[in-house]
């Protein structure tokens, strides 16, 4: 994102959400909106989020460190994945087993053509949300941290991210955590920049509500 665009974002959410405008003051503006995308391929990217899932940082990049030794340092391919013996790679990788079902099931839908990943970015958002999903272990969460970081897309609301709706319960001052629905409700004003208010709601909560 540029300069510009990201200038516009920010001016955006703050003429549209008062109290959002008042977290805004607190977030240096670079931790909100990143100036590139990663380079790695999307496939690695979805190799690497499932390996990581529930895992703290540190297990889930020894565990994807192994991984990616057993093929020369790299990310296997979808047909190395379905070649693979599954036990040899659970042992071999320290992955459990849903893990590595979850492995051969993005293998699978890329090697059909279900997921087609060189088109990824001329989807539109839910479209590519639902191709997604039909992984098997990739939930919509995942889907959308997908849409935000890899791809940077401009107007993704993380509804099912504990973070996001932590830090909307504290700052919108409601008694529990709100609902996707509700989420959705409050967010409405800040399109077409959502991706932008959760990384500001996910500093906010983790840098002034400890």
């Amino acid at each position: 994102m540029t300069g510009e665009a990201a200038a516009a974002a920010l001016a955006h959410l703050r003429s549209a959400d008062p109290i959002l405008a008042g977290l805004i003051d607190t977030v240096p503006a670079e931790q909100v909106l990143p100036a590139r995308l990663p380079e790695r391929s999307h496939y690695a990217a979805l190799l690497r989020a499932i390996v990581g899932q529930q895992l703290s940082v540190a297990a889930a990049h020894s565990i994807h460190r192994r991984l990616l030794a057993q093929f020369d340092g790299r990310p296997p391919t979808p047909l190395e994945i379905l070649d693979a013996d599954p036990e040899v790679l659970r042992a071999a990788a320290g992955l459990s087993k849903g893990k590595v079902s979850y492995l051969r099931s993005l293998a699978e839908h890329i090697e059909s053509g279900q997921l087609d990943l060189d088109h990824a970015s001329t989807l539109p958002d839910e479209e590519l949300i639902r191709e997604l999903t039909a992984v098997k272990g990739i939930g919509e969460w995942s889907a959308h941290m997908f849409l935000m970081f890899q791809l940077g897309r401009p107007d993704v609301l993380a509804v099912g991210d504990l973070g996001v709706r932590r830090a909307v319960q504290i700052a919108w001052t409601l008694e529990d955590l709100p609902s996707p629905a509700e989420l959705t409700a409050i967010a409405q004003p800040w399109q077409p920049y959502r991706t932008a208010a959760c990384r500001v709601l996910w500093w906010w909560l983790e840098n002034t509500r400890r």
